[in-house]
Protein backbone atom coordinates (compact mmCIF):
# COMPACT_ATOMS: atom_id res chain seq x y z
CA UNK A 1 0.00 0.00 0.00
CA UNK A 2 2.60 2.20 0.75
CA UNK A 3 4.70 1.64 -2.24
CA UNK A 4 1.29 2.36 -4.36
CA UNK A 5 0.88 5.66 -1.99
CA UNK A 6 4.24 7.08 -2.91
CA UNK A 7 4.18 6.14 -6.80
CA UNK A 8 3.85 9.31 -8.60
CA UNK A 9 3.35 9.53 -12.04
CA UNK A 10 5.85 11.20 -14.37
CA UNK A 11 4.42 14.12 -16.86
CA UNK A 12 5.73 14.99 -20.12
CA UNK A 13 7.47 19.00 -19.86
CA UNK A 14 5.50 21.43 -20.84
CA UNK A 15 5.88 22.86 -24.38
CA UNK A 16 7.45 26.27 -24.41
CA UNK A 17 5.19 28.10 -26.31
CA UNK A 18 2.45 27.39 -23.34
CA UNK A 19 5.03 28.02 -20.82
CA UNK A 20 5.51 31.27 -22.62
CA UNK A 21 1.98 32.12 -23.00
CA UNK A 22 1.03 31.77 -19.47
CA UNK A 23 4.18 33.83 -18.80
CA UNK A 24 2.47 36.93 -20.92
CA UNK A 25 -0.68 36.29 -20.06
CA UNK A 26 -0.25 37.00 -16.25
CA UNK A 27 1.71 39.84 -17.24
CA UNK A 28 -0.51 41.39 -19.97
CA UNK A 29 -3.77 40.65 -16.95
CA UNK A 30 -1.46 42.35 -14.25
CA UNK A 31 -3.01 45.35 -13.32
CA UNK A 32 0.33 47.71 -13.07
CA UNK A 33 0.99 46.41 -16.93
CA UNK A 34 -2.32 48.25 -17.94
CA UNK A 35 -1.32 51.25 -15.72
CA UNK A 36 1.82 51.90 -17.42
CA UNK A 37 0.02 51.33 -21.00
CA UNK A 38 -2.35 53.89 -19.83
CA UNK A 39 0.38 56.18 -18.57
CA UNK A 40 2.73 56.12 -22.12
CA UNK A 41 -0.50 56.62 -24.23
CA UNK A 42 -0.94 59.77 -22.07
CA UNK A 43 2.36 60.81 -22.25
CA UNK A 44 2.35 60.44 -26.09
CA UNK A 45 -0.91 62.66 -25.90
CA UNK A 46 0.45 65.11 -24.42
CA UNK A 47 3.70 64.98 -25.98
CA UNK A 48 1.98 65.47 -29.23
CA UNK A 49 0.10 68.43 -28.02
CA UNK A 50 2.93 69.89 -26.54
CA UNK A 51 4.72 69.82 -30.11
CA UNK A 52 2.06 72.29 -31.27
CA UNK A 53 3.54 74.98 -29.03
CA UNK A 54 6.72 76.13 -31.25
CA UNK A 55 8.60 78.68 -28.86
CA UNK A 56 8.42 74.83 -26.51
CA UNK A 57 9.26 73.16 -29.41
CA UNK A 58 12.62 74.89 -30.24
CA UNK A 59 13.80 74.45 -26.45
CA UNK A 60 12.93 71.02 -25.84
CA UNK A 61 13.68 70.09 -29.44
CA UNK A 62 16.22 67.53 -28.26
CA UNK A 63 14.23 65.72 -26.09
CA UNK A 64 11.25 65.45 -27.78
CA UNK A 65 13.21 63.86 -30.66
CA UNK A 66 13.82 61.10 -28.21
CA UNK A 67 10.47 60.81 -26.57
CA UNK A 68 8.79 59.30 -29.82
CA UNK A 69 10.79 56.71 -30.17
CA UNK A 70 11.17 56.24 -27.13
CA UNK A 71 6.89 55.86 -27.13
CA UNK A 72 7.02 53.38 -29.95
CA UNK A 73 9.49 51.14 -28.41
CA UNK A 74 6.95 50.55 -25.47
CA UNK A 75 3.75 50.24 -27.50
CA UNK A 76 5.86 47.73 -29.99
CA UNK A 77 7.13 45.99 -26.34
CA UNK A 78 3.60 45.86 -25.13
CA UNK A 79 1.94 44.80 -28.70
CA UNK A 80 4.23 42.16 -28.70
CA UNK A 81 3.51 40.56 -25.20
CA UNK A 82 -0.13 40.50 -26.02
CA UNK A 83 1.05 38.94 -28.99
CA UNK A 84 2.99 35.97 -26.82
CA UNK A 85 0.00 35.80 -24.62
CA UNK A 86 -1.70 34.03 -27.15
CA UNK A 87 0.91 31.64 -28.25
CA UNK A 88 -1.26 29.15 -27.86
CA UNK A 89 -4.01 30.53 -29.68
CA UNK A 90 -3.13 32.63 -32.44
CA UNK A 91 -6.13 32.65 -34.17
CA UNK A 92 -7.67 34.56 -30.61
CA UNK A 93 -5.43 37.51 -31.21
CA UNK A 94 -6.61 37.72 -34.63
CA UNK A 95 -10.03 37.66 -33.52
CA UNK A 96 -10.08 40.67 -31.47
CA UNK A 97 -10.29 43.93 -32.98
CA UNK A 98 -8.45 46.21 -30.11
CA UNK A 99 -5.22 43.94 -31.21
CA UNK A 100 -5.69 44.76 -34.86
CA UNK A 101 -6.13 47.82 -34.35
CA UNK A 102 -3.02 47.96 -31.79
CA UNK A 103 -1.07 45.92 -34.15
CA UNK A 104 -1.82 48.24 -36.97
CA UNK A 105 -0.94 51.56 -35.48
CA UNK A 106 2.31 49.68 -34.43
CA UNK A 107 3.37 48.44 -37.87
CA UNK A 108 2.67 51.49 -39.86
CA UNK A 109 5.07 53.64 -37.80
CA UNK A 110 7.89 51.34 -39.18
CA UNK A 111 7.10 51.95 -42.74
CA UNK A 112 9.31 53.99 -44.71
CA UNK A 113 6.29 56.08 -46.60
CA UNK A 114 4.24 56.86 -43.49
CA UNK A 115 7.96 57.29 -41.11
CA UNK A 116 8.91 60.10 -44.21
CA UNK A 117 5.33 61.96 -44.08
CA UNK A 118 5.01 64.19 -41.40
CA UNK A 119 1.55 64.62 -41.38
CA UNK A 120 0.32 61.30 -42.07
CA UNK A 121 2.71 59.83 -38.80
CA UNK A 122 1.16 62.92 -36.44
CA UNK A 123 -2.09 61.58 -37.38
CA UNK A 124 -1.06 57.96 -36.35
CA UNK A 125 0.54 59.40 -33.48
CA UNK A 126 -2.73 60.88 -32.36
CA UNK A 127 -4.66 57.80 -33.29
CA UNK A 128 -2.66 55.91 -30.56
CA UNK A 129 -4.68 58.05 -28.25
CA UNK A 130 -8.14 56.29 -29.07
CA UNK A 131 -6.46 53.45 -27.28
CA UNK A 132 -7.08 54.50 -24.17
CA UNK A 133 -10.34 53.00 -24.28
CA UNK A 134 -8.90 49.24 -24.54
CA UNK A 135 -8.34 50.59 -20.94
CA UNK A 136 -11.68 51.89 -19.47
CA UNK A 137 -14.20 49.58 -20.28
CA UNK A 138 -17.14 52.59 -19.95
CA UNK A 139 -15.57 53.98 -22.79
CA UNK A 140 -14.62 50.79 -25.01
CA UNK A 141 -18.46 50.48 -24.44
CA UNK A 142 -19.64 53.73 -26.15
CA UNK A 143 -16.94 53.56 -29.11
CA UNK A 144 -18.03 49.98 -29.86
CA UNK A 145 -21.86 51.16 -29.59
CA UNK A 146 -20.81 54.06 -31.84
CA UNK A 147 -19.32 51.40 -34.14
CA UNK A 148 -22.59 48.84 -33.89
CA UNK A 149 -24.55 52.23 -34.39
CA UNK A 150 -23.07 53.22 -38.40
CA UNK A 151 -25.21 51.11 -40.04
CA UNK A 152 -28.51 52.77 -38.50
CA UNK A 153 -26.81 56.14 -38.77
CA UNK A 154 -25.82 55.81 -42.65
CA UNK A 155 -29.87 55.20 -43.33
CA UNK A 156 -30.63 57.88 -41.19
CA UNK A 157 -28.11 60.37 -42.73
CA UNK A 158 -29.77 58.91 -46.19
CA UNK A 159 -33.15 59.61 -44.83
CA UNK A 160 -32.13 63.82 -43.61
CA UNK A 161 -30.69 63.91 -46.88
CA UNK A 162 -33.64 63.12 -49.00
CA UNK A 163 -35.99 65.47 -46.74
CA UNK A 164 -33.25 67.74 -47.17
CA UNK A 165 -33.21 67.95 -50.70
CA UNK A 166 -37.48 67.97 -50.89
CA UNK A 167 -37.77 70.52 -48.63
CA UNK A 168 -34.71 72.56 -50.52
CA UNK A 169 -36.67 72.59 -53.60
CA UNK A 170 -39.80 73.74 -52.21
CA UNK A 171 -38.22 76.31 -50.23
CA UNK A 172 -36.13 77.67 -53.90
CA UNK A 173 -39.54 77.14 -55.50
CA UNK A 174 -41.39 79.68 -53.08
CA UNK A 175 -38.68 81.75 -52.00
CA UNK A 176 -36.05 81.42 -54.97
CA UNK A 177 -36.70 85.14 -56.31
CA UNK A 178 -37.79 87.09 -53.39
CA UNK A 179 -34.64 85.97 -51.17
CA UNK A 180 -32.00 84.64 -53.20
CA UNK A 181 -29.29 84.60 -50.89
CA UNK A 182 -31.00 81.55 -48.88
CA UNK A 183 -32.91 80.01 -51.63
CA UNK A 184 -31.12 81.40 -54.54
CA UNK A 185 -29.57 77.60 -55.69
CA UNK A 186 -30.06 74.00 -54.33
CA UNK A 187 -26.86 74.35 -52.78
CA UNK A 188 -27.88 77.61 -50.92
CA UNK A 189 -31.22 76.32 -49.22
CA UNK A 190 -29.49 73.08 -47.99
CA UNK A 191 -26.92 75.03 -46.56
CA UNK A 192 -30.12 77.27 -44.95
CA UNK A 193 -32.25 74.32 -44.04
CA UNK A 194 -29.01 72.32 -42.42
CA UNK A 195 -28.92 75.46 -40.27
CA UNK A 196 -32.68 75.80 -39.61
CA UNK A 197 -32.10 72.12 -38.11
CA UNK A 198 -30.31 73.51 -34.85
CA UNK A 199 -33.14 75.95 -34.75
CA UNK A 200 -30.53 78.79 -35.34
CA UNK A 201 -32.12 81.63 -36.71
CA UNK A 202 -35.33 80.06 -37.35
CA UNK A 203 -37.45 83.05 -35.64
CA UNK A 204 -36.04 85.15 -38.43
CA UNK A 205 -36.59 83.13 -40.93
CA UNK A 206 -40.28 82.68 -40.35
CA UNK A 207 -41.10 86.34 -40.12
CA UNK A 208 -38.61 86.49 -43.39
CA UNK A 209 -41.33 84.29 -44.88
CA UNK A 210 -44.38 85.34 -43.59
CA UNK A 211 -43.61 88.28 -45.82
CA UNK A 212 -43.64 87.06 -48.74
CA UNK A 213 -46.14 83.94 -47.90
CA UNK A 214 -48.52 83.13 -45.46
CA UNK A 215 -48.02 79.57 -46.31
CA UNK A 216 -44.40 80.10 -44.75
CA UNK A 217 -45.60 78.71 -41.37
CA UNK A 218 -46.87 75.55 -42.32
CA UNK A 219 -43.83 74.95 -44.34
CA UNK A 220 -41.26 75.58 -41.38
CA UNK A 221 -43.61 74.40 -38.39
CA UNK A 222 -43.50 70.85 -40.74
CA UNK A 223 -39.82 71.57 -41.14
CA UNK A 224 -38.58 71.68 -38.21
CA UNK A 225 -41.24 68.79 -36.15
CA UNK A 226 -39.80 66.43 -39.38
CA UNK A 227 -36.02 67.14 -38.69
CA UNK A 228 -35.45 68.43 -35.42
CA UNK A 229 -37.99 66.25 -33.63
CA UNK A 230 -38.85 63.14 -35.40
CA UNK A 231 -35.55 62.36 -36.88
CA UNK A 232 -32.91 63.13 -34.14
CA UNK A 233 -35.37 61.26 -31.88
CA UNK A 234 -34.91 58.38 -34.38
CA UNK A 235 -31.16 58.78 -34.17
CA UNK A 236 -30.95 58.48 -30.46
CA UNK A 237 -32.95 55.19 -30.31
CA UNK A 238 -30.68 53.90 -32.97
CA UNK A 239 -27.36 55.21 -30.14
CA UNK A 240 -29.03 54.11 -27.59
CA UNK A 241 -30.24 50.07 -28.95
CA UNK A 242 -26.54 50.07 -29.99
CA UNK A 243 -24.96 50.49 -26.68
CA UNK A 244 -27.28 48.04 -25.21
CA UNK A 245 -26.13 45.64 -27.87
CA UNK A 246 -22.26 46.79 -27.10
CA UNK A 247 -22.95 46.63 -23.01
CA UNK A 248 -24.51 43.02 -23.23
CA UNK A 249 -20.88 42.15 -25.76
CA UNK A 250 -18.42 43.66 -23.30
CA UNK A 251 -20.48 41.08 -20.60
CA UNK A 252 -20.12 37.73 -22.70
CA UNK A 253 -16.17 39.17 -23.36
CA UNK A 254 -15.74 39.30 -19.43
CA UNK A 255 -17.25 36.21 -19.29
CA UNK A 256 -14.98 34.39 -21.69
CA UNK A 257 -12.33 35.95 -19.99
CA UNK A 258 -13.06 34.88 -16.44
CA UNK A 259 -13.62 30.95 -17.75
CA UNK A 260 -16.70 29.18 -17.83
CA UNK A 261 -18.70 28.59 -14.48
CA UNK A 262 -18.21 25.28 -12.77
CA UNK A 263 -21.01 23.24 -11.54
CA UNK A 264 -19.60 22.48 -8.06
CA UNK A 265 -19.31 25.95 -6.72
CA UNK A 266 -21.38 28.64 -9.14
CA UNK A 267 -17.98 30.64 -9.44
CA UNK A 268 -15.70 31.02 -12.54
CA UNK A 269 -13.03 28.24 -13.30
CA UNK A 270 -11.62 26.62 -15.76
CA UNK A 271 -11.92 23.45 -17.89
CA UNK A 272 -10.43 20.03 -18.27
CA UNK A 273 -8.39 21.02 -20.83
CA UNK A 274 -7.35 23.96 -19.11
CA UNK A 275 -5.86 22.63 -16.04
CA UNK A 276 -2.52 22.76 -15.63
CA UNK A 277 0.23 20.19 -14.71
CA UNK A 278 0.11 20.58 -10.97
CA UNK A 279 -3.58 19.71 -10.97
CA UNK A 280 -3.14 16.53 -13.30
CA UNK A 281 -0.20 15.15 -10.60
CA UNK A 282 -2.72 15.58 -8.05
CA UNK A 283 -5.52 13.92 -9.90
CA UNK A 284 -3.34 10.90 -10.79
CA UNK A 285 -1.66 10.60 -7.15
CA UNK A 286 -5.62 10.33 -5.97
CA UNK A 287 -6.55 7.89 -8.34
CA UNK A 288 -3.23 5.91 -7.27
CA UNK A 289 -4.69 6.24 -3.24
CA UNK A 290 -8.33 5.38 -4.06
CA UNK A 291 -6.78 2.16 -6.05
CA UNK A 292 -4.27 0.96 -2.93
CA UNK A 293 -7.70 1.19 -0.83
CA UNK A 294 -9.87 -0.93 -3.20
CA UNK A 295 -7.04 -3.22 -2.82
CA UNK A 296 -6.77 -3.51 0.72
CA UNK A 297 -10.26 -4.30 1.30
CA UNK A 298 -10.28 -6.35 -0.95
CA UNK A 299 -7.35 -8.49 0.64
CA UNK A 300 -9.25 -7.71 3.89
CA UNK A 301 -12.34 -9.18 2.46
CA UNK A 302 -10.34 -12.50 1.50
CA UNK A 303 -9.36 -12.99 4.42
CA UNK A 304 -12.32 -12.48 6.39
CA UNK A 305 -13.96 -15.63 3.72
CA UNK A 306 -10.84 -18.21 4.31
CA UNK A 307 -11.37 -18.17 8.81
CA UNK A 308 -13.08 -21.37 9.98
CA UNK A 309 -16.64 -21.14 10.49
CA UNK A 310 -16.57 -22.45 14.13
CA UNK A 311 -13.38 -20.56 15.23
CA UNK A 312 -15.40 -17.55 17.14
CA UNK A 313 -17.10 -18.79 20.13
CA UNK A 314 -15.68 -22.25 20.13
CA UNK A 315 -13.51 -23.39 23.52
CA UNK A 316 -12.16 -26.72 24.92
CA UNK A 317 -14.06 -28.73 26.59
CA UNK A 318 -13.15 -30.22 30.03
CA UNK A 319 -13.17 -34.03 30.34
CA UNK A 320 -15.72 -35.29 33.22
Amino acid sequence: MTDHLHNRTPHAPRPARLVLAEWARAVTEARWFALTVLGVILANAALLGAETYRGLVGDWHHWLSYAEPACLAAFTAEIALRACAHADRPRDFLRDPWNLFDLAVVVCAFVPLVRENTTVLRLLRLARVLRTARFLPQLRIVMVAVARSLPGTVSFLLVGALLLYVYAMVGWVFYGLQDPEQYGSIGRAVLTLFLLMTLDGLGEAVHAGLEISPWSVLYYASYVLIASFVLVNVLIGVVISSLEEARELEEEREQRHRGPVTHETGRPGTDQAGLGGRDQEIRARIAVARRALDDLEANLRGHAVRRPRGAEGSAPRRSA
